[in-house]
Protein backbone atom coordinates (compact mmCIF):
# COMPACT_ATOMS: atom_id res chain seq x y z
CA UNK A 1 0.00 0.00 0.00
CA UNK A 2 1.16 3.68 -1.00
CA UNK A 3 -0.26 6.77 0.80
CA UNK A 4 -0.51 9.92 -0.77
CA UNK A 5 -1.02 12.91 1.76
CA UNK A 6 -1.46 16.20 0.73
CA UNK A 7 1.04 18.81 1.40
CA UNK A 8 0.87 20.87 4.39
CA UNK A 9 2.55 23.87 2.49
CA UNK A 10 -1.43 24.35 1.21
CA UNK A 11 -2.49 24.93 4.52
CA UNK A 12 0.31 26.93 5.74
CA UNK A 13 -0.66 29.50 3.10
CA UNK A 14 -3.95 28.93 3.29
CA UNK A 15 -4.02 30.56 6.82
CA UNK A 16 -1.01 33.09 5.40
CA UNK A 17 -3.63 34.74 3.10
CA UNK A 18 -6.60 34.60 5.86
CA UNK A 19 -4.13 36.59 8.36
CA UNK A 20 -3.45 38.88 5.17
CA UNK A 21 -6.90 39.27 4.59
CA UNK A 22 -7.56 40.22 8.05
CA UNK A 23 -4.67 42.84 7.79
CA UNK A 24 -6.46 44.32 4.71
CA UNK A 25 -10.00 44.33 6.28
CA UNK A 26 -8.22 46.46 9.24
CA UNK A 27 -7.60 49.15 6.52
CA UNK A 28 -10.85 49.03 4.22
CA UNK A 29 -12.60 50.70 6.69
CA UNK A 30 -10.32 53.75 5.78
CA UNK A 31 -9.30 52.51 2.44
CA UNK A 32 -12.43 51.33 0.55
CA UNK A 33 -10.25 50.05 -2.26
CA UNK A 34 -8.83 47.47 0.09
CA UNK A 35 -11.77 45.50 0.10
CA UNK A 36 -10.67 44.20 -3.29
CA UNK A 37 -7.68 42.74 -2.29
CA UNK A 38 -9.34 41.27 1.31
CA UNK A 39 -12.23 39.73 -0.61
CA UNK A 40 -9.43 37.89 -3.31
CA UNK A 41 -6.82 36.76 0.07
CA UNK A 42 -10.39 35.22 1.25
CA UNK A 43 -11.53 33.32 -1.32
CA UNK A 44 -7.87 32.22 -2.18
CA UNK A 45 -7.26 31.35 2.04
CA UNK A 46 -10.20 29.33 1.61
CA UNK A 47 -9.50 27.09 -1.36
CA UNK A 48 -6.20 26.61 -0.15
CA UNK A 49 -7.67 25.26 3.17
CA UNK A 50 -9.39 23.12 1.80
CA UNK A 51 -6.92 21.47 -0.78
CA UNK A 52 -4.93 21.32 2.27
CA UNK A 53 -7.51 19.16 4.41
CA UNK A 54 -8.21 16.86 1.61
CA UNK A 55 -8.65 12.89 2.70
CA UNK A 56 -5.50 10.88 2.03
CA UNK A 57 -5.10 8.85 -1.44
CA UNK A 58 -3.92 5.18 -0.80
CA UNK A 59 -3.27 2.74 -3.50
CA UNK A 60 -3.35 -1.09 -2.95
CA UNK A 61 -3.29 -3.89 -4.96
CA UNK A 62 -6.91 -4.22 -5.28
CA UNK A 63 -8.84 -0.68 -5.09
CA UNK A 64 -8.18 2.38 -4.92
CA UNK A 65 -9.08 3.97 -1.72
CA UNK A 66 -9.89 8.25 -1.85
CA UNK A 67 -10.63 8.53 2.02
CA UNK A 68 -13.37 6.35 2.94
CA UNK A 69 -14.54 5.68 -0.74
CA UNK A 70 -12.95 2.42 -2.36
CA UNK A 71 -12.83 2.22 -5.77
CA UNK A 72 -11.83 -1.37 -7.60
CA UNK A 73 -9.05 -0.88 -10.50
CA UNK A 74 -11.41 -3.64 -12.58
CA UNK A 75 -14.50 -0.33 -12.31
CA UNK A 76 -11.59 2.23 -13.37
CA UNK A 77 -12.46 2.37 -17.47
CA UNK A 78 -10.84 5.99 -18.21
CA UNK A 79 -8.35 7.70 -16.98
CA UNK A 80 -7.94 11.16 -18.55
CA UNK A 81 -5.36 13.95 -17.17
CA UNK A 82 -5.96 17.80 -17.33
CA UNK A 83 -3.02 20.41 -17.52
CA UNK A 84 -2.58 20.32 -13.97
CA UNK A 85 0.08 18.28 -12.22
CA UNK A 86 0.44 20.45 -8.70
CA UNK A 87 -2.33 20.07 -7.92
CA UNK A 88 -3.11 17.30 -9.55
CA UNK A 89 -6.15 16.42 -11.19
CA UNK A 90 -7.65 13.54 -13.06
CA UNK A 91 -10.97 12.31 -14.11
CA UNK A 92 -11.48 8.72 -13.54
CA UNK A 93 -14.27 7.12 -14.80
CA UNK A 94 -16.28 4.29 -13.65
CA UNK A 95 -17.54 1.02 -15.10
CA UNK A 96 -21.11 2.60 -14.43
CA UNK A 97 -20.72 5.59 -16.33
CA UNK A 98 -19.80 8.02 -13.58
CA UNK A 99 -16.75 10.56 -14.04
CA UNK A 100 -15.33 11.10 -10.73
CA UNK A 101 -12.52 14.17 -10.20
CA UNK A 102 -9.59 12.85 -8.61
CA UNK A 103 -7.65 15.83 -6.26
CA UNK A 104 -4.35 15.38 -5.11
CA UNK A 105 -2.57 18.30 -3.73
CA UNK A 106 0.55 17.67 -3.76
CA UNK A 107 4.01 18.25 -4.54
CA UNK A 108 5.11 17.44 -7.98
CA UNK A 109 7.52 14.81 -7.59
CA UNK A 110 4.59 12.53 -5.38
CA UNK A 111 2.07 14.04 -8.15
CA UNK A 112 4.26 12.22 -10.73
CA UNK A 113 4.68 9.24 -8.90
CA UNK A 114 0.74 8.80 -7.76
CA UNK A 115 -0.24 9.36 -11.48
CA UNK A 116 2.64 6.69 -12.88
CA UNK A 117 0.78 4.23 -10.33
CA UNK A 118 -2.99 5.17 -10.95
CA UNK A 119 -1.96 4.26 -15.02
CA UNK A 120 -0.29 1.08 -14.18
CA UNK A 121 -2.92 -0.45 -11.69
CA UNK A 122 -5.57 1.18 -13.54
CA UNK A 123 -5.28 -2.62 -16.37
CA UNK A 124 -8.97 -2.25 -17.80
CA UNK A 125 -8.38 1.41 -18.52
CA UNK A 126 -7.70 3.47 -21.59
CA UNK A 127 -5.53 6.22 -20.50
CA UNK A 128 -5.65 9.17 -22.29
CA UNK A 129 -7.51 7.48 -24.86
CA UNK A 130 -4.95 4.56 -25.55
CA UNK A 131 -5.55 1.52 -24.27
CA UNK A 132 -3.70 0.06 -21.46
CA UNK A 133 -1.25 -2.51 -23.21
CA UNK A 134 -0.76 0.26 -26.75
CA UNK A 135 0.19 2.98 -23.54
CA UNK A 136 2.65 0.74 -21.87
CA UNK A 137 3.89 -0.80 -25.04
CA UNK A 138 2.92 -4.43 -24.24
CA UNK A 139 1.43 -4.53 -27.40
CA UNK A 140 2.95 -7.63 -29.54
CA UNK A 141 1.22 -6.59 -33.07
CA UNK A 142 2.62 -2.95 -32.84
CA UNK A 143 6.74 -4.39 -32.26
CA UNK A 144 6.20 -6.97 -35.03
CA UNK A 145 5.29 -4.30 -37.33
CA UNK A 146 7.98 -1.84 -35.95
CA UNK A 147 10.86 -4.51 -36.41
CA UNK A 148 9.52 -5.65 -39.96
CA UNK A 149 10.20 -2.59 -41.48
CA UNK A 150 13.20 -2.55 -43.29
CA UNK A 151 15.53 0.85 -43.02
CA UNK A 152 16.14 2.71 -45.53
CA UNK A 153 19.41 2.49 -47.69
CA UNK A 154 20.61 5.94 -48.75
CA UNK A 155 23.35 6.42 -50.96
CA UNK A 156 26.55 8.56 -49.05
CA UNK A 157 29.32 8.95 -51.71
CA UNK A 158 29.18 8.98 -55.71
CA UNK A 159 29.62 5.72 -57.69
CA UNK A 160 33.30 7.31 -58.84
CA UNK A 161 33.80 7.69 -55.10
CA UNK A 162 32.72 4.27 -53.97
CA UNK A 163 35.42 2.54 -56.69
CA UNK A 164 38.27 5.03 -55.01
CA UNK A 165 37.23 3.63 -51.55
CA UNK A 166 36.69 -0.01 -52.93
CA UNK A 167 40.29 -0.18 -54.43
CA UNK A 168 41.90 1.43 -50.73
CA UNK A 169 40.14 -1.10 -48.97
CA UNK A 170 41.59 -4.13 -51.44
CA UNK A 171 44.88 -2.33 -50.99
CA UNK A 172 44.55 -2.12 -47.21
CA UNK A 173 43.39 -5.80 -47.31
CA UNK A 174 46.65 -7.05 -49.15
CA UNK A 175 49.14 -4.69 -47.91
CA UNK A 176 48.08 -3.48 -44.13
CA UNK A 177 48.77 0.05 -45.04
CA UNK A 178 47.41 2.63 -47.41
CA UNK A 179 50.63 5.16 -47.84
CA UNK A 180 51.71 5.61 -51.47
CA UNK A 181 55.52 4.12 -50.61
CA UNK A 182 55.52 0.31 -51.47
CA UNK A 183 58.30 -1.59 -50.11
Amino acid sequence: MTRYLPTKQYQYAGVGALVLALFCAAFAFQFPLSWVPTGLLLASGAVLLVLGCLPAIEIHEAHLAIGSKIIPWEDIKQVDRTGFISPLLLYLTLSNGKRLLLVYPGGMEASNMLLRQLRRMSREATIDGIPYKEFWGENKSANNERRSLASPKYQLLRPEDEADVERLFQRLKSVGRLDRNEE
